[in-house]
């Protein structure tokens, strides 16, 4: 955990993500990602020197079939608020649209829903628990899937919401939140696509790349990232 501290430190540094009279939502699916965040998060309020206020939410896209009590219990133990909030989702995209690929669709349902709860708890900040993986996979399924360029932002404001949605984590490698993460009550995913996805696709591809090429997961990172390595084509005339 300290390696990611450090890395979140950098990045909230670098990028003004949290500053003094936030109030940040942290959106817990209840992975080891969201509740690597919510922790370090935490870890950061009590020494960090800056004053925010943090609260967990956790979207139930399932209709109760996920049990959050989990969840609930260890943001009681760390001292964070926590709210669920239930919604039909799977039901609305498996059972009545019946939908092929519906991934793209329940990220935005549940991105409405974290966003709105989080109003609601009058928060102006909302932190997501995105990694270095993350932000890899994003930009090859945005290239394969899209036809564009584009990658996850350590910050972004939503203007119709008036929010700003911040990744603390975007310096962190995947396999460092699983060695952090071990003693966490992570919960099962019981979506049907889990491990089914595009991402899950994206992720099987850039292993492959790493093992034919070694490091170069770490050269993409560092291509996507670097200020002084962006050497995207450009018209001169």
């Amino acid at each position: 955990m300290r390696k990611i501290l450090s890395q979140m430190r950098k990045i909230i540094t670098d990028f003004s993500l949290i500053e003094n009279g936030d109030k940040i939502a942290v959106g817990i699916s209840g992975g080891k990602d969201s509740l690597t965040l919510l922790t370090a998060l935490r870890d950061l309020q009590k020494f960090s020197g800056i004053e925010f206020e943090l609260v967990g939410i956790s979207v139930d896209l399932s209709n109760g079939e996920m049990d959050y009590m989990p969840v609930e219990e260890y943001c009681a133990s760390i001292g964070v608020p926590f709210k669920l909030v239930k919604s039909n989702v799977f039901e609305i995209i498996f059972d009545i649209r019946k939908e092929k690929n519906p991934c793209s669709l329940c990220a935005n349902m549940r991105r409405g829903l974290l966003n709105t709860a989080a109003k609601e708890e009058g928060c102006n900040k909302v932190a997501l628990g995105h990694h270095a993986d993350d932000l890899i996979e994003t930009f090859l399924m945005s290239m394969f899937f899209e036809g564009r360029l584009y990658v996850l932002q350590p910050s972004s404001y939503l203007s119709r919401t008036e929010l700003t949605v911040i990744r603390p984590m975007l310096l962190c490698e995947e396999k460092q939140i699983i060695a952090a993460s071990k003693d966490f009550p992570t919960l099962k995913n019981v979506c049907p696509k889990d491990h089914f996805s595009e991402r899950e696709n994206a992720k099987k591809i850039l292993e492959k790349l790493n093992n034919i090429y070694p490091n170069c997961k770490e050269k993409i990172f560092n291509a996507l990232t670097h200020p002084e390595r962006y050497n995207l084509w450009k018209n001169n005339n």
